[in-house]
């Protein structure tokens, strides 16, 4: 039986307040902050009350958990699920969006509808339900209350109550700190937009490359030796290549996506939790919403335009773990450079947010900072966490010593900032490095410095 914490009750009592007004109302509170728990608690009390409630979600995993958890609460509950024997006498029902969207008009209507990852509402088949059961009350739940273009959630949901943020889930001890890495970063300045997100064809191309996944394997033999590491793929031959490639380097680790099928999916995910399979790459199923306490390590090696779907990924480790070790994210992908550090300030609103180019997304690099020797990621400080390096843009004003000024060695300073940008091999480091030095338009130098190294190939060719 759980027991909520405080501001879990603090969350239920908003939503309560908010449906004496509103019929549709959203939950929006972070990745790993108990979201199926507070569903769990709120269909309980409404079947209490001798109300119908559902439980929405859109993945047979996800059934499996929620179903899970609903036993550990103690509650009774129906399956509305492919392959499962309903019991439509049962107040409450864990639902599949796939079988509910073809059932709908012929099950009893509920009183209640929670809909667990909300931000699909947008989607034609939830869509249809959401408006079938206009009747009843709707509470939607989500990390990030927008859908992949950025478009918000007004149209679904007429209030919204916000739970803690992820910094201060991370400083009360709900949630995992972690160590953020970007190895390496794509160059995705030629890869087109599809739909809010890059071509899926064009990334697979970019970033199946052996010296991409042979920096992913590398980095993570160095820093995360033998830990539970989820990989985060572009496409199913991608995910694949990956599993084999670290096999091949002496680690276990095996391949899902949505066609796997069911039994070989779990098998292949027990053997995950048990530490049998140490690195699970996937497509798109180790995403939102699902729960695997035993991750350690996210490897992102899936450029996204997207903060929610980052956001989603990067959360999976930040579940807190029995001996308190921190998360750590290997961002290959250049992800934390566009959407910034897992654990910063969003302002969340139904609204969602306009994209407005390419410009307003880099910008965002200027909350952040890579270091040149380690490859941390971090919010901006004097000298890396990482390993102590102290950055340039530091010494843009004399030292201070014994309350003297000391004179900066021009030399040595220019030595260290060609060191410094000759290790910003992409586009997006080098924008990184210019924000942290304070020029004046990073975005033209960096296209600059990448030019006159095209140039200076072509000569040597």
């Amino acid at each position: 039986m759980f027991t909520l914490h405080p501001y879990q009750e603090d969350m239920i009592a908003g939503a309560r307040s908010a449906l004496r007004s509103h019929n549709s109302i959203l939950l929006q509170s972070p990745t790993g902050s108990g979201k199926t728990v507070l569903a769990s608690t709120m269909l309980g009390r409404a079947s209490d009350k001798g109300l119908r409630a559902f439980f929405i979600c859109h993945r047979a995993e996800l059934i499996e958990q929620t179903a899970r958890t609903f036993d550990e609460v103690g509650i009774s509950y129906g399956l509305i699920a492919a392959g499962e024997r309903p019991d439509p006498f049962q107040p409450v029902q864990i639902c599949s969006i796939q079988t509910l969207a073809r059932r709908y008009d012929k099950v009893a209507p509920p009183n209640l509808v929670v809909w667990d990852e909300c931000h699909h509402l947008g989607a034609k088949s939830w869509a249809t339900v959401h408006g079938y059961y206009s009747d009843a009350k709707h509470v939607g739940l989500t990390a990030t209350p927008e859908r992949l273009d950025g478009r918000g959630l007004e149209a679904q949901f007429s209030s919204m109550v916000k739970g803690p943020t992820v910094a201060w889930l991370i400083k009360h001890g709900y949630l995992a700190d972690y160590d953020l890495y970007a190895p390496s970063k794509p160059d995705l300045t030629k890869i087109h937009t599809k739909m809010g997100d890059y071509a899926g064809n064009e990334l697979a191309t970019i970033m199946d490359t052996g010296t991409i996944t042979g920096d992913a394997i590398k980095h993570y033999q160095r820093l995360t030796p033998g830990k539970q590491a989820v990989v985060f793929a572009v496409s199913i031959k991608h995910s694949q290549h990956i599993a084999e490639q670290f096999k091949a380097n002496g680690i276990s680790a095996a391949h899902i996506d949505g066609t796997t099928k069911r039994p070989e999916r779990k098998d292949i995910i027990a053997r995950f939790r048990t530490g049998a399979v140490r690195v699970l790459c996937n497509v798109d199923i180790v995403g939102e919403g699902f729960d695997l306490p035993a991750m350690q390590v996210a490897i992102l090696l899936r450029p996204t335009q997207s903060t929610g779907l980052y956001l989603q990924q990067v959360g999976r480790p930040l579940r807190v773990k029995p001996d308190g070790s921190k998360a750590t994210i290997l961002d290959h992908a250049g992800n934390a450079m566009r959407h910034g550090l897992p654990d910063e300030d969003r302002e969340w609103t139904l609204e969602g947010h306009k994209r407005k180019g390419k410009k307003k997304k880099q910008e965002q690099s200027v909350f952040i900072r890579q270091c040149p020797v380690c490859y941390y990621v971090h919010k901006p400080l004097p000298t890396c966490p990482g390993c102590g390096y102290t950055y340039l843009a530091s010494e843009n004003m004399p030292d201070v010593k014994d309350g003297e000024l000391v004179e900066v060695d021009k030399e040595a300073f220019k030595r260290r900032q060609r060191r410094e940008q000759g290790g910003a091999k992409t586009y997006d480091e080098l924008v990184a490095l210019g924000f942290a030095r304070n020029y004046k338009s990073p975005h033209t130098w960096a296209r600059y410095v990448i030019a006159s190294r095209e140039k200076k190939l072509r000569r040597q060719a």
